[in-house]
């Protein structure tokens, strides 16, 4: 028997410091962490003692023998794993540099917005004896993307809160909803009452395709679509036209697969789910057959996790299949490796999976099914008052001077009809009001969470950020933890140095203007 890892993995990597035998890698400390796609088990060196069993916070450990047919797969995706990856199993995993010894009495943080990152940001704080934090919301309720960014069928993964739960739970810790910050308080209002203030804000806006035809109506970001069947407040008054056969995604990305999931799923099943009740109702009446998954690279550059392709395929009733056109075009123009990705134990199981797909016969009995399209990019929403469809271009792969893919186009393909498009190109985050901002990045500009601005780089005053504010939208969500712990190390490094006054005045800002 071993102790296998499943999709549900955070990639908190809470587990890993209980593991006695360093068998659970890639570990914080593991240069391949920022990169994986979740954590694994070493079958030859785990001794059956369960703690990681205990420690994780989603329940996404089981023994081998507990698993289900569909996740089953997850063993053989374990051991392989290990074929790539090496490590001494005498190198025992070590706790971070801390702050733990010092005394922070006095040291009061004010940390903007309810996320994985600013949970992570208030559990490394409170960490550090006589500390207190103050967190800011401007929703009712707390838990960012957890609540309103993973899928409502991922039910494993949101129990990721139960760990914020605790830290709520603290005696220093004191929570605010409904009040934005840059709305009646401002930046300058939380530095006059608070030793330093950590943005941990996300990533909240959208990439756009910049193609022609893009803003009609029936175009739509798949963070408005995540949002929406997410039962986000900003986002219940959308509507989706479902009434249409075909639904186009554009994206390659585990968000891109979440859509498709959703828009295939039989809607009783979903209401066994987090999914909002004006979601379902709408997904109980869509007419949606087809659901088009596009990306412009081939399968090994993919964005999605292999875990979350497995997933896709196991969907009961549903026809998993590839464009045969798109195969053979995979087959003569997708380049076997690159340089950028390696042949690592990831891009094999993507390939693999891949060619599964590729291989399968099409399902006729199938209540729907998801095309997936590789090497395809578009270059036009098409349509008069409301978008029809997709004009579309072949790419190929062609090598960088840096040793990387980049996709060219080189032949039309023509209009792809559809009645609903969703775009699914990546997260972007938004600039807020007092605080610098690199457009370019789409995020705050920082050296190690410490905000700076200008050419110089010169240290905004106690004013830092964590979270894909800080280092933009990506990594899981169990990357918040070590990206927070950076920026808390550096906070209470400041605190120590006398760069951070202390507020023991307890008063909050909110009491005080009456928020």
């Amino acid at each position: 028997m071993t102790f296998i890892i499943t999709q549900s993995c955070c990639n908190d990597a809470s587990c890993v410091p209980v593991c006695p035998v360093n068998c659970i890698h890639p570990r914080p400390d593991d240069p391949a962490f920022a990169t994986a796609d979740m954590l694994y088990i070493d079958p030859a060196t785990c001794i059956e003692c369960g703690a990681c069993v205990d420690e994780c916070p989603v329940e996404a450990i089981k023994p081998d023998y507990e698993l289900s047919d569909a996740e089953k797969w997850y063993v053989d995706a374990n051991a392989g794993f290990f074929e790539d990856f090496s490590y001494d199993a005498d190198d025992l995993p070590h706790e971070p540099v801390s702050h733990s010894s010092g005394d922070f009495s006095g040291l009061r943080v004010a940390v903007v917005g309810s996320g994985p990152a600013a949970f992570y940001t208030a559990a490394h704080i409170l960490a550090a004896r006589g500390t207190e934090v103050e967190m800011y919301e401007r929703l009712d309720k707390p838990f960012g993307l957890i609540r309103h960014g993973v899928a409502p069928d991922h039910v494993r993964t949101r129990q990721v809160v139960s760990g914020f739960e605790n830290t709520m739970r603290n005696s220093r810790f004191r929570l605010h909803l409904g009040v934005e910050i840059g709305g009646r308080l401002t930046h300058e209002d939380l530095l006059r009452h608070y030793s330093a203030v950590v943005y941990a804000v996300g990533a909240q806006g959208d990439r756009a395709l910049d193609v022609p035809g893009e803003e009609l109506p029936g175009s739509h970001a798949a963070t408005e679509f995540v949002a929406w069947y997410n039962g986000h407040p900003d986002y219940a008054d959308r509507t989706f036209d479902l009434g249409c056969e075909r639904v186009v995604v554009v994206g390659n990305g585990n968000v891109a697969l979440d859509v498709a999931r959703v828009l295939a799923a039989d809607p009783e099943d979903l209401a066994e789910t987090e999914i909002a009740e004006h979601s379902l109702a709408a997904l109980r009446e869509s007419k949606v057959e087809e659901i088009v998954v596009v990306g412009r690279r081939g399968p090994r550059q993919a964005a999605y996790t292999p875990s979350e392709f497995h997933s896709l395929m196991e969907l009961p009733g549903v026809d998993v299949v590839v464009d045969p056109d798109d195969a053979a075009a995979v087959a003569a123009l997708a380049v076997a490796k690159d340089t950028a990705d390696t042949d690592s134990w990831s891009v094999r199981l993507k390939a693999d999976l891949y060619a599964n797909v590729a291989a399968r016969t099409p399902d006729p009995s199938a209540r729907k099914r998801i095309v997936l399209r590789y090497l395809a990019s578009p270059v036009e929403v098409v349509g008069n008052d409301t978008a029809t469809g997709v004009r579309m271009v072949r790419n190929k792969l062609v090598g960088g001077q840096d040793g990387a893919l980049r996709a060219e186009p080189c032949e039309e393909l023509g209009v792809m009809e559809a009645g609903l498009i969703l775009r699914s190109v990546g997260y972007r985050g938004n600039a807020l009001p007092g605080l610098p901002f690199d457009d370019a990045r789409g995020v705050i500009p920082n050296h190690g969470g410490r905000v700076t601005e200008g050419t110089a780089g010169e240290v905004v005053e106690r004013t830092y950020v964590a979270g894909w504010i800080k280092r933009g939208p990506r990594g899981f969500i169990g990357s918040n933890k070590t990206c927070a712990g950076e920026t808390v190390f550096h906070l209470l490094q400041d605190f120590q140095d006398g760069k951070l006054p202390p507020r023991p005045d307890r008063t909050s800002p909110v009491e005080m203007l009456g928020a």
